[in-house]
Formats: C-alpha cells, structure tokens, sequence
C-alpha cells in the first residue's frame, strides 16, 4: 500500500463486498456525506441508506448501501453495512419499481404489513438504490475528469 492509498474493507452480513487498495472514500454519514483521504484523522460514524462511491486506481466504484457503520483509520475505513450492491448490479426499472412500493406502503400510513418506520426505512433504501442506478449512466462533465 503506498503514501497515496488506504486499505478499504466493505462487509455484509453475507460477505466482505469489497476489500482494496482505494485513494478516496465518500460516506454517506447520517449528518451528510464525508470524504476519507489517506491519513485521516481516526473517527466512527454512523451511516444512512445511500450512495458509497471509492475512488480505487483512478477509477470511481458507486454502491447503494444500507445502514450501518464504518471505522475510519488513518490508513483504513472499514465499512459494515446491511446490503451493498454494486451500481452495474442494480436493476433501474426494479429500483423503480420498488420505490413505487416503498412509497405506497408509506402512503398507508403504517395500516398495511408494514409498520411506518419498515416503509419509512424501505423507500429511503430504495431511493438510495434507484439514485445509485441511475448514476452509472450518467456521463462525467469535462471539469470532473481527471
């Protein structure tokens, strides 16, 4: 691992979804997104339903991920979260679809199967999982290359 680099560690329940050498991290913190470089002051944080980008050899990866935590280092994050998913693993049109569910069940106001926080939760996954898709058809503008 070099000056430039930290050790990204990715885990599910199910399995570590991505374990690699990365220049940059962006979390989706429940206070916001933060950005981790090398070096980084060490600091735990709690993590919302949404997009995980990691920039590993130049290239930007986009996850949907779930809630859960991640420990930063000074030379590693470690993330822990319920799902990830991979934006080229996302199925736009069932991200849709499941957002229209979401918000359905949300509209019910908790009388259907599913209590209020379950289709609260639910559509912000869902929501994070459409917005994940829909990015990785979206073309970079010429002042984000690099």
């Amino acid at each position: 691992m070099s000056a430039k680099t930290l050790t990204f560690e990715m885990v599910t329940p199910e399995k570590t979804a991505l374990s690699r050498p990365a220049e940059f991290v962006v979390l989706p913190a429940v206070d916001g997104e933060m950005g981790v470089l090398p070096g980084h002051e060490p600091f735990f944080v709690q993590l919302q339903p949404g997009e995980l980008r990691v920039t590993v050899g130049g290239e930007e990866l986009r996850f949907s991920v779930s809630g859960g935590f991640a420990e930063v280092l000074k030379d590693k994050v470690a993330v822990f979260v319920e799902t990830a998913e991979m934006s080229s693993e996302i199925d736009q049109e069932r991200a849709r679809q499941g957002l229209e569910k979401a918000r359905a069940a949300l509209s019910r106001k908790g009388q259907g199967t599913m209590s209020l926080e379950e289709a609260d939760a639910l559509l912000k996954r869902e929501a994070a999982r459409l917005h994940v898709a829909m990015m990785k058809h979206r073309k970079k503008r010429p002042h984000e290359e690099r």
